[in-house]
């Protein structure tokens, strides 16, 4: 079987593959239409987010029998096209899902104990006891919305604090000893700290607007290492300006491309020019982002360790190997 890796990865997964058997091309820089000029040619697709697997790429992958994608979410495919014309869907959230609990817990206690703030001062030479007085974690409530691999790896990584945690999902029964499965009602009306663990799907995106923050009973504090797009940046700073919302960690922002890799369509030395500038063309609710002491803003890397880099590519390469040696 032939296989085209379209993105790079960690190169256990194109070893291991050889070792099975199956014969690995990569093209890591041709345009979506240069692929899809080839892609009947191959057996096996292998990416990350570098473009959309969309139905008329589909419809030119006449022998298509498998794509793996090496991540946890499935959004940049059409899956339901794709399986209807035959073809297994791999991905990996098995090969990150510690990556991202850890990340999370890590966020939100340096948001309770305004680690960056602290940091930033000192290295100016303020020493702010009293204004960087800290939470503790113990005796709040921790709501999770999502309760699939990632929110479980997060409420396993909670387990050593005294916290309640609860979960919400619109799967049924989905609860363990880690989190009690509750209504979004009860959610709304208990959490200190919301954290989100969502796939990006109709469903999800714009979920989190004001409508939705409006309806929590008290102020809280918001993680997300899911998907920006689930969320309305604008209501977002909207309720951190008012203090409905206490401070915010970010992993994720609705202005990322949908390859993960950029913001805005800029490349990182224009950005940083940007960011300087006082004629900006960012928009104003990021700028109020980048500039708020109780805001942490991370790029797209909960996920992304050495550790998770290998379980990815591990993953997929198990997948296939149960489906097609």
């Amino acid at each position: 079987m032939n296989v085209l890796h379209i993105d790079s990865n960690h190169p256990l997964l194109i070893n291991q593959l050889n070792d099975l058997g199956f014969t690995n091309h990569e093209d890591y820089s041709a345009s979506k239409e240069e692929i899809e000029a080839k892609i009947a040619e191959y057996d096996g697709l292998i990416i990350r987010s570098r473009f959309t697997i969309d139905q008329q790429f589909l419809d030119a992958a006449k022998n298509l029998k498998f794509i793996g994608r090496v991540g946890a979410g499935l959004e940049n495919i059409d899956c339901d096209y794709a399986k209807g014309k035959g073809i297994i869907l791999f991905n990996a959230p098995e090969g990150n899902r510690n990556a991202v609990g850890e990340h999370t817990l890590g966020m939100l206690l340096s948001l309770f104990n305004k680690l960056n703030k602290s940091d930033k001062e000192v290295r100016q030479g303020k020493w702010l006891r009293e204004a960087n007085r800290g939470l503790e974690l113990h005796g709040k409530t921790v709501g999770l919305i999502g309760y699939g691999n990632m929110g479980k790896a997060f409420a396993k990584k909670l387990r050593g604090f005294d916290v309640e945690i609860i979960c919400y999902d619109i799967k049924p029964n989905v609860g363990d000893d880690n989190a009690k499965q509750v209504s979004l009602e009860i959610l709304r009306e208990k959490a200190d700290v919301l954290s989100l663990h969502t796939p990006q799907t109709p469903l999800t995106l714009n979920m989190v607007n004001a409508e939705f923050i409006n309806k929590f009973k008290k102020p809280f504090w918001f993680i997300n290492t899911a998907r920006g797009k689930s969320v309305v940046t604008e209501d977002l700073v909207s309720a951190l300006d008012a203090g409905k919302i206490l401070g915010a960690g970010l992993d994720v922002l609705e202005y990322e491309k949908s390859s993960f890799e950029n913001l805005f369509k800029v490349d990182e030395p224009k950005f940083r020019w940007m960011r300087k500038s006082k004629k900006t063309n960012l928009p104003e609710a990021f700028q109020y982002l980048i500039q708020a002491d109780n805001v942490l803003l991370t790029p797209h890397i909960a996920g992304w360790t050495v550790e998770s880099n290998v379980k990815l590519a591990q993953t997929i390469v198990d997948k296939i190997k149960a489906n097609f040696c």
